[in-house]
């Protein structure tokens, strides 16, 4: 049964916690940090501030909402009783992170019934935070966004002029599937990137930064803010062939952008590991 729940409220919630896991990697930060563990390959590593921050953004949660379910990237997962879901990534970008690398950030998303209703992607190496509210708009730092770069001029960015973001999974066979599809979309877009998290990849597309986001192998804590981000600022997401984002595949674009580069990737069906 949902219990009442505001979203505004549980935004606030989320930021206050983000920005304090935040502050928790950057002050706290081993001058020793190395990998504590590795998950689906020796690349795809975990560090204990991955395992710290996300406890301490479980006990947040609980402590206010103690009903609650909880979806965390480091193991928590709690059914809760509530309708709410918290779907949390304590550091998106963990390689990052542990080269010190500035591309990482802290992502959270709120969903009542299975529907995400507020996000907010800390990054706090750059001094940014994102947010969004279903219905209400998204923001950087405070400031209302909009998924369109300045050189676009609010209109359609066709692919040829496109800067486009991916990233890369963890299997070696995914990776080389990836890397040939990457060789044959450079020479059609204006140039890739490759942050090295999709959270911020997202936030990227809701302000402009970049035209378009593609990636296999996303789980939903890497996509459950920055998606809602990217769609209230005005952006599309999707997986392939009308399908919703998922491992399968993530696609992020403004209107116009979104149709094109879906129709490169299907063609080539780039949601499949041949």
């Amino acid at each position: 049964m949902t219990v009442s729940a505001d979203p505004k409220e549980l935004l606030e919630l989320a930021t206050r916690l983000a920005a304090e896991a935040g502050r928790v990697l950057v002050e706290e930060r081993p001058r020793d940090l190395g990998v504590a563990s590795t998950k689906s390959s020796p690349t795809d590593i975990v560090t204990v501030m991955d395992q710290r921050t996300e406890k301490l953004i479980v006990e947040g949660i609980l402590a206010a909402r103690p009903d609650d379910g909880i979806l965390g990237e480091e193991g928590a997962n709690l059914e809760g009783t509530s309708g709410v879901r918290w779907v949390i990534d304590p550091i998106d970008g963990t390689v990052n992170y542990l080269y010190e690398i500035p591309a990482w950030c802290v992502s959270i998303g709120v969903e009542i019934d299975g529907e995400t209703v507020a996000g907010v992607v800390e990054i706090p190496a750059l001094g940014e935070t994102f947010t969004a509210l279903r219905g209400h708009g998204a923001w950087r730092n405070g400031e209302p966004i909009r998924a369109y770069s300045a050189q676009s001029e609010g209109k359609p960015v066709p692919l040829e002029r496109a800067l486009v973001a991916t990233g890369f999974g963890y299997a070696a066979q995914r990776r080389a599937v990836q890397g040939a599809l990457v060789a044959e979309l450079l020479p059609r877009v204006r140039d890739i990137r490759r942050a090295g998290s999709a959270a911020i990849d997202l936030c990227s597309v809701a302000c402009g930064r970049v035209d378009g986001y593609f990636e296999r192998g996303t789980n939903p804590w890497d996509i459950a803010a920055g998606a809602l981000i990217v769609e209230e600022a005005g952006g599309k997401v999707g997986g392939l062939r009308g399908a919703a984002a998922s491992v399968a595949m993530t696609v992020a674009a403004a209107p116009g952008l979104f149709e094109a580069l879906c129709g490169f990737l299907e063609v080539r069906e780039a949601d499949q590991d041949s």
